[in-house]
């Protein structure tokens, strides 16, 4: 009920808006600029002969050599992003440039890009440079405040990727077996001190792993009261922190610790603000009340920023219904049949976070139908052997695959052509077992949001008590 009673006319300070949003794109820009300091545009996207699509985004492929243009659009909207210079049009930029960049090949499927993706669609509606940005010095308005909600949006999204991932931790694999930690952490051996004294302990694993979910399930909550904030704080950035040293996954750690920062009080955006302004700008407030004097533009200052009726008729339904398609995106898993972690049907896009361990093996045999001749393929001729990693045990990638062989050889002269695949899957430790009927047709069967049933069905059973 307090929800529903929720004002959305009260104001607030501006300033932790403001600093999100210059910590968002420089960080956004600094990604991209690793990413290509790495080679992975050439890598992931010029290397490759196939590209994995999405259902339904299959005309969404790399560009060429103007992939690497693509990237450039994609850095220079971040910076001025940050900067909040051309604010609105430059995260619309970024939005769709950083999109069709993630959409390009999903091979390259990460949460955090996804996290990205909902972050910066939302900014496209929020006046994130009314404050603290190029946009604002060039404006004859300044502004104090803006409407409340626009800050506990970004709140509410950042607790639901917490949140959801406490949630899909709430599984046997994870608490009772503490799977895939107990495979991946004795790997760690060549960190100095805990090497091999904590990360070869058995309940050293099962520690990570229930103090994981009860991280994820807490911290938003944490850190939305003001009284366990800062410990919460500390909490953020030894989680993240330590899990960047332990495992290889990029810009994220950093990325949520920074973004924890719109938690915080109005007044301690506004020490940032200043920081930046005194020790980076080289800005005093005495050169402010200089330049204001000095300008020749009248200022009109507002104490509070407010949406126009139209805009708010547009910016408030849209961003309610994707909140709501956020809270409910993740539970769609429940509409297939199966083990989630087996079948992958509903599991991107649902915050789930290293979960599992999965390896195996996928070939295929083209036969001709009439004849009963038949061959097999190599599928270092089409893949990378990263995307030949992927497409092993993820049935999505192994039917578009399919279709590709099929295609390919029918392109060839190949005729009555039938795709049949032999495919063992091992999940979290597990002996490998069968994954693929080999008796089904791969190259009859269409891609849908249907379930799978030429999937083999789970041995084992995973009791999955949350999402």
């Amino acid at each position: 009920m307090k929800f529903l009673k929720y004002n959305f006319k009260e104001q607030t300070n501006a300033a932790p808006l403001a600093v999100f949003r210059l910590f968002f794109g420089l960080m956004m820009f600094a990604s991209i600029v690793r990413f290509w300091a790495n080679g992975w545009i050439e890598k992931l996207y010029l290397t490759p002969k196939f590209h994995f699509s999405y259902y339904g985004l299959s005309w969404i492929k790399p560009i060429g050599n103007y992939t690497y243009l693509l990237f450039i659009i994609c850095g220079l909207s971040a910076l001025f992003v940050a900067f909040g210079y051309k604010y609105r049009m430059a995260i619309i930029i970024f939005f769709l440039s950083f999109g069709y960049i993630e959409f390009m090949d999903k091979t390259t499927y990460l949460n955090h890009y996804y996290f990205i993706s909902v972050i910066s669609f939302v900014l496209i509606f929020l006046p994130a440079s009314a404050v603290f940005s190029v946009d604002n010095l060039r404006a004859k308005k300044k502004y104090l405040n803006i409407p409340k909600w626009t800050i506990d949006i970004i709140k509410v999204l950042l607790g639901v990727v917490y949140f959801y991932a406490g949630l899909a931790k709430l599984n046997s694999d994870w608490l009772f077996r503490a799977m895939p930690l107990k495979i991946w952490l004795p790997s760690k051996y060549d960190l100095p001190l805990i090497g091999n004294t904590l990360m070869q302990q058995d309940w050293f694993h099962f520690a990570m792993a229930w103090s994981g979910m009860l991280y994820d399930l807490s911290i938003p909550f944490l850190l939305l009261y003001k009284r366990t904030r800062v410990f919460a704080f500390v909490i953020v950035v030894f989680f993240h922190v330590f899990t960047r040293v332990l495992f290889p996954i990029g810009m994220f750690p950093f990325i949520m610790i920074v973004s924890t920062l719109i938690f915080f009080e109005a007044s301690f955006h506004q020490k940032i603000i200043d920081f930046i302004k005194k020790y980076i700008l080289n800005v005093s407030s005495n050169d402010l009340k200089r330049q204001k004097r000095v300008s020749k533009k009248p200022l009109i200052i507002h104490q509070n920023y407010t949406f126009s009726s139209t805009k708010r008729k547009i910016a408030l339904p849209i961003l309610s219904v994707f909140v709501v398609i956020q809270l409910l995106l993740p539970f769609r898993s429940l509409l297939y049949p199966g083990e989630l972690f087996w079948t992958e049907e509903g599991y991107r896009f649902s915050w789930r976070v290293m979960l599992m361990e999965k390896a195996g093996f996928t070939n295929f045999r083209v036969v001709n139908t009439k004849t009963g001749s038949s061959f097999m393929v190599d599928n270092k001729d089409f893949l990378t052997t990263f995307q030949e990693k992927q497409m092993s045990y993820q049935p999505d990638f192994i039917l578009e695959y399919a279709h590709y062989l099929g295609n390919h050889f029918k392109s060839q002269g190949h005729k009555n052509i039938a795709i049949f695949a032999d495919s063992y899957v091992a999940l979290n430790g597990r002996l490998s077992t069968r994954y693929v009927n080999p008796k089904v047709d791969l190259y009859q069967q269409k891609e849908n949001f249907k379930h799978k049933d030429w999937i083999v069905p789970f041995s084992s059973k995973i009791k999955i008590k949350g999402i």
